[in-house]
């Protein structure tokens, strides 16, 4: 029988999307809907003095103009984002808990402004007309008295004294100030160690760029009171719940439906303002309405990622052993508190795959008059590597210690599995010294000081760098899978998890095909609609084959033995004489058997509850050479060595590889949402300004895997969606570093930063 987990299926999506049969959202439309067109603040903190949108009203085509004052008369509440997030290990529990005295800041989220805009982009009125063309017209005539105010960027002018207050309830914009660890270790590690390395390092924003802008279509069916939302996103099911809670309605009365999605990347994973407006709106007028956003409003509505501030200190023994690990991280929220995702992660991962025996964390986190930041592929695990692995370059070349052999004496190794990490994370398995000594193999790290020399010859700086990782997938919690047998013979699966573009059509279907011994050719996904999804948590944190694949292995064991019975039946044979083999149920002993797909309907599902612990791991090694008259860096070779468990799909896998060093490359060279520290005005709105990293500034990707036996998951499966991009950023400017002989170069090194370096 033909098996298909560990095969490089091509993906069976990729036929209808290729040939133009795809759907996304822009694409679909309903009789007579409307369109929303979004007026936005053009500063980043001011007063509503007044909104006039009498000029505005008589526009042609025009059919209601609505703003928050609207929106509280129609008595619907905010979008309520749960920014602290779930525990890592206890999903009873929130990842942070509030001091005595303290609080952890929540709040709701508005769709439209009420009385200050805090952001420029931020939503002021909504615009509903016969044409997006007449809405945009109208957009234009409205006339809105601000009284700005002053604007802060940064989480450390944020909190610092003097900075304008965003929220009269957040006394100093502080969201949380919490303490993790030990510090009075912490402390003494520092005071007898023999080198203590000590940095600052910002964390650049980046932008969502997916390749589909956001959309959203929304429809009230007033006899059924049924709203229906179709928007890309990476899950209904949260958003079918928040939705609901802000229209003050039982979940029940939304539909959500989530069509072909182009990238999600963790920031469609939340609700947006505009999916909200756009239900209020067709429940008002009684038509559908559809908002579609153009690029440049991406870049002032679009949540964000990264962006903080880590004060990092790093003390090693004589031998360059690590004793202990102080870090103070400012991260910047944004001006609503939309996920503490990010800094919940890295708290964790600080550490990473080495052997700390004592660290202290006090973590911050800050309002500022910027977009809101949340999850961004990684979430969090990219920041804490960037700072540690940087740190050891740095510690080895102070010391005077190779920088692989600086890894080989702090790895954790093997043998000290099962093994508990200063923030209380459990690796239960790993080989990370193998997995660094197979990448540095594969890269040709002793050979590279003749490739140095051979740059040298053509005027060229090269540099090498090396960054380990490790990740801790989390995630929402819960799952739904049910598995159906038609009366077509086919296998119909729904799923709770949902693709953004990862090929969850193929990868899927190859663990359910497997399962019941079937052909590929007859699996079915259905996803991102609720109306059949009953449960289920979405695709984000590396979360969907390994929840959602462990338990199809599970539904489809039941499925089984739900058509063991009507085999027998079938067969005048007992149960317990079936032998259930490639796909059929056989008589023992005989050659009478019945294929399963002919006997539907039966059906089966499952739910999972909690975690499934698991933490892929690797390494990268990045190879580079600077052009010492322009500052512009080259990425020459690009290796890997990932452990993500079993590749159900190792094609797949490599493309999330891809990916993932592709926008961990674009950080450390090239992206940076950048904001005027007076004004508050983003500098660059646009991708004339906002340099995204294309083919022609990427390598071939050399993309290794390597397995270390993960025993609590059927599948073996630990994750592959992030590993590229968390440890991209480090072993990038630690080439860079290693090329121009510095300890370090602040990110995005673009071309002028990297001359200037040159030039001192």
């Amino acid at each position: 029988m033909k098996r298909y987990v560990g095969q490089r299926v091509p993906r069976v999506e990729d036929e209808r999307l290729l040939a133009g049969r795809g759907c996304y959202t822009d694409d679909l439309r309903l009789e007579a809907q409307l369109h929303c067109v979004f007026l936005r603040s053009p500063h980043a903190h001011a007063i509503l003095r007044r909104i006039d949108a009498s000029a505005a009203e008589g526009t042609p085509g025009v059919m209601a103009i609505l703003t928050a004052s609207d929106y509280a008369a129609d008595g619907l509440g905010g979008i309520e984002h749960v920014a602290n997030p779930t525990h890592t290990h206890d999903v009873r529990q929130k990842a942070f808990a509030a001091p005595p005295g303290g609080r952890i800041v929540e709040m709701p989220h508005f769709p439209l402004a009420r009385g200050r805009v805090r952001h420029v982009g931020e939503a002021v009125a909504a615009v509903i007309a016969e044409s997006a063309g007449a809405a945009r017209d109208a957009a234009e005539r409205i006339e809105v008295a601000y009284a700005p105010l002053p604007a802060v960027v940064s989480p450390l002018a944020a909190l610092g004294p003097g900075a304008p207050q965003l929220w009269e309830e957040v006394p100093r914009n502080l969201c949380f100030e919490l303490h993790f660890g030990d510090a009075a270790r912490t402390e003494s590690a520092l005071a007898r160690a023999a080198c203590v390395v000590r940095h600052d390092f910002v964390h650049n924003r980046v932008a969502n760029g997916q390749l589909e802008p956001r959309a959203a279509l929304g429809e009230f069916d007033a006899a059924a009171g049924l709203y229906t939302l179709r928007s890309g996103s990476q899950g209904v099911s949260r958003q079918q719940a928040v939705l609901a809670a802000a229209l003050r309605v039982p979940a029940e009365r939304v539909r959500v439906i989530s069509p072909d999605v182009g990238g999600g990347f963790g920031a469609r994973s939340n609700v947006y303002a505009e999916q909200l407006v756009v239900l209020w709106a067709a429940k008002r007028l009684g038509r559908p309405v559809k908002w579609t956003g153009e690029r440049t409003e991406a870049f002032v509505s679009d949540y964000q990622g990264r962006d903080g501030v880590t004060r990092a200190a790093l003390a090693f023994d004589a031998d360059g052993r690590i004793l202990g690990y102080d870090l103070e991280h400012f991260g910047n929220v944004g001006a609503y508190p939309m996920s503490y995702v990010p800094m919940g992660n890295g708290m964790r991962i600080l550490s990473t795959v080495y052997h700390v025996p004592a660290a202290h964390l006090l973590l911050r986190g800050a309002l500022t008059n910027t977009v809101p930041t949340g999850p961004y592929r990684g979430a969090g695990r990219p920041e804490m590597t960037h700072v540690v692995e940087r740190l050891l370059d740095i510690g080895a070349r102070r010391m005077k210690i190779d920088r692989a052999e600086i890894r080989r004496r702090n790895l954790v190794r093997r043998e000290m599995l099962p093994y508990t990490t200063a923030m209380g994370l459990v690796y239960e398995s790993g080989d990370f010294p193998a997995c660094m000594e197979r990448a540095l193999a594969a890269a040709d790290w002793a050979g590279f000081a003749q490739r140095r020399d051979e740059a040298r010859s053509r005027g060229m700086r090269a540099g090498i760098g090396v960054a380990n990782h490790v990740a801790a997938p989390v995630g929402a919690p819960g799952e739904r899978i049910e598995i159906r047998i038609g009366e077509i013979s086919e296998v119909e699966v729904i799923s709770g998890t949902q693709s953004s573009g990862q090929g969850h059509e193929t990868s899927l279907a190859q663990v359910v095909a497997d399962a019941l011994g079937v052909p590929i050719e007859s699996v079915r996904l259905h996803t991102g609609d609720t109306a059949f999804v009953r449960h289920g948590g979405g695709t984000h944190s590396d979360r969907s084959m390994r929840i959602a694949g462990a338990l199809l292995a599970q539904v489809s064991r039941d499925l089984i033995e739900k058509g063991r019975k009507e085999a027998a039946r079938r067969l005048e044979a007992s149960e317990t004489d079936l032998v259930f083999e490639e796909g059929s149920y056989r008589v023992a002993g005989t050659d009478k058997s019945v294929a399963l797909l002919e006997l539907g309907p039966i059906d089966a599902s499952g739910e999972f509850s909690g975690r499934i612990p698991a933490h892929p791991a690797g390494a990268a090694a990045c190879e580079l050479e600077v052009d010492a008259e322009t500052g512009t860096v080259r990425v020459t070779r690009y290796t890997t060595c990932d452990d993500v468990g079993q590749p159900v799909n190792p094609m797949i896998v490599e493309g999330q590889a891809h990916g993932g060093i592709t926008q961990g490359i674009g950080q450390a060279l090239l992206e940076d949402v950048a904001y005027d520290a007076g004004s508050g005005q983003p500098i660059g709105g646009s991708f004339m300004d906002y340099a995204l990293p294309r083919a022609e500034d990427l390598p071939d990707f050399a993309v290794g895997h390597f397995e270390d036996p993960l025993e609590n998951n059927p599948l073996r499966v630990k994750g592959a969606g992030e590993g590229g991009t968390i440890p991209a950023s480090a072993a990038v400017i630690n080439a860079l570093c290693d090329a121009l002989g510095v300890e370090d170069v602040p990110m995005p090194a673009t071309p002028e930063k990297v001359w200037k370096v040159l030039q001192g």
